[in-house]
């Protein structure tokens, strides 16, 4: 039966609000490298990022060699990226409730172990395709776990002003080892072979781990204990799940990458077939997208406050499909490189832009969680999207399949961006303690326990009060609860019972850590309908029995 625990204050819930950021356009763009901290794990991202070129463009190259299969040499790509769909959601998890910094540390060590491992499997001659597959699918696990950790990282190493002009620093940073990593690899696999590709990616990642080394970043360990990895990952979904905001930018960024990574999976045999095209021209390539989306980076705040995001997402999508399929139909290189420019700079504009809103839609207690979310829709996309896009050319051609998934692009994100365009409402996710939790002589006994919370209102208002604890639900799901209900008596139509059920008496008081400023202005909008002369009235009660 269950005991009633100590009266809850009244609670939390989430409202969205027009409100915008101020001044988020106004930032130079270089801004967050003024932060110290910032400037220095950037740098080792930037590295970071280029060893990831270079192992990426030299497993392509080396596929090429090994087979002339487009399906195979797609397959690259597929298994770079399904690690971070498969493992995204647990390595944001483990990031939210581990040290951060040293988790960091864990994965480059993880990537330079499988780059040596794959300079053996070349130097000894032991390489296939089906093992350069599996090598590359591992070095995609180290990948999978270092990128939600540095997403999640980047809010608290610069103010919230400058979180726009620091997300697109990071896709700077890609951006640049686009251009370094590939003329890096392109040269030394021309001039010693790929397997010192996988040497200088081995070296590069033992010094990046060297420097976040001398990061000295304060962990601060959950009072309440470390949250268990299951109930983790269950949290981080319901949140996403519960947040309409979020779901629309997992679509756009997963129909996006969809499309556009045809362009990069199909790349080494789009080089090849060209006129003078070979290792060369391909690196030239990818170094004209790179520079393309840099050149974009820099002018991103002056577009940001031109349009909206929904104008920038839309426009890019279409500028990158339309580059795609000039590249498709270019009869040589000096048509499809000024292409490639221009396409990295409507891929940055689109992405960049849908990494924001993700990244302003995450409160910091389950930040790496979603952005790991964000980056297993990204990553499904991109595996998903190559093995498609690689099996039509197989079947088809190449300028068949690019021309497809450009077409396909324009019609499904200006179809998704028109059917949700009032659900991108900013939520303001400032961290609240204006509720506090309640206190009891003794720890309850474990089972779940059971909150009510006791509302009379005007009968005539029960149809807006009921749409109005929607809200209340997705606010209370999205802070943990297992589950929730709204009671209506039905002798007295004015009365409302809201019972939300945690899991246990620490998850329920994490709820009170997790409140913010829209869940403090929705309590405010619920207290607006309740008549009585007190305020509602709230009883806990623990389950003992089943």
């Amino acid at each position: 039966m269950p005991i009633p625990l100590p009266p809850e204050p009244n609670k939390d819930a989430s409202a969205p609000t027009d409100e915008k950021p101020r001044g988020l356009a106004a930032i130079p763009a270089l801004a967050p490298l003024t932060q110290r901290a910032f400037a220095m794990l950037w740098t080792t991202w930037l590295v970071a990022n280029i060893c990831m070129w270079m192992n990426d463009v030299a497993a392509a190259w080396m596929m090429t060699s090994l087979t002339h299969s487009p399906l195979w040499v797609a397959l690259v790509q597929t298994a770079a990226t399904l690690p971070v769909f498969l493992l995204g959601l647990p390595s944001g998890a483990l990031a939210d409730i581990l040290d951060r910094r040293r988790y960091f540390i864990a994965t480059q060590f993880w990537v330079a172990g499988v780059a040596l491992l794959l300079c053996v499997m070349v130097l000894g001659g032991w390489m296939t395709p089906p093992i350069l597959l599996v090598l590359v699918f591992a070095n995609g696990i180290g990948l999978a776990m270092r990128w939600p950790v540095f997403s999640a990282l980047i809010p608290e190493l610069v103010p919230r002003a400058q979180l726009p002009a620091a997300v697109a620093l990071n896709s700077v940073s890609m951006n640049t080892s686009r251009i370094v990593g590939p003329l890096t690899a392109g040269a030394l696999i021309a001039s010693f072979g790929s397997a010192y590709v996988f040497v200088l990616n081995a070296v590069l990642s033992l010094i990046s781990a060297f420097i976040i080394m001398r990061w000295r970043r304060e962990h601060v360990p959950d009072p309440l204990g470390r949250e268990r990895l299951q109930s983790a990952i269950r949290v981080g979904l319901q949140f996403v799940g519960q947040s309409a905001r979020l779901k629309t930018v997992f679509l756009l960024i997963f129909l996006f990458f969809f499309h556009s990574t045809a362009i990069m999976a199909l790349m080494p045999l789009i080089a090849q077939g060209l006129k003078g095209g070979g290792a060369g021209l391909f690196t030239l390539m990818l170094a004209a997208m790179g520079a393309g989306a840099i050149c974009a980076a820099m002018v991103l705040p002056r577009l940001r406050a031109m349009m909206s995001p929904q104008q920038l997402v839309g426009r890019g999508v279409t500028l990158q499909a339309l580059s795609m399929a000039v590249v498709a139909v270019a009869p040589n290189a000096y048509v499809a490189v000024p292409a490639m420019i221009i396409g990295g700079g409507a891929w940055i504009t689109a992405a960049n832009t849908l990494s924001v809103s993700a990244q302003l839609g995450l409160p910091n207690w389950v930040r790496a969680r979603g952005m790991s979310m964000f980056q297993m829709a990204l990553m499904g996309a991109s595996a998903s999207g190559a093995a498609v896009w690689g099996q039509i050319a197989t079947v088809g051609s190449l300028r068949l399949s690019l021309l497809i998934a450009s077409a396909s692009a324009i019609i499904t994100v200006t179809v998704a961006l028109r059917v949700t365009r009032d659900r991108m409402i900013e939520e303001d996710m400032t961290p609240s303690h204006v509720f506090k939790a309640p206190q009891t002589e003794a720890p309850p006994q474990p089972g779940h326990v059971v909150v009510q919370i006791e509302y009379h209102i005007d009968p005539a208002r029960g149809a807006d009060f009921r749409k109005l604890m929607q809200d209340s639900r997705r606010s209370r799901l999205r802070q943990g609860a297992l589950s929730w209900e709204l009671l209506h008596d039905l002798s007295d139509p004015g009365r409302y019972v809201e019972q939300i059920v945690d899991e246990s008496w620490v998850d329920h008081l994490r709820r009170f850590d997790r409140v913010t400023a829209a869940d403090v202005a929705l309590r405010d909008r619920k207290l607006a309908f309740h008549i009585g002369e007190q305020p509602p009235a709230v009883a806990r009660w623990v389950s003992v029995a089943r």
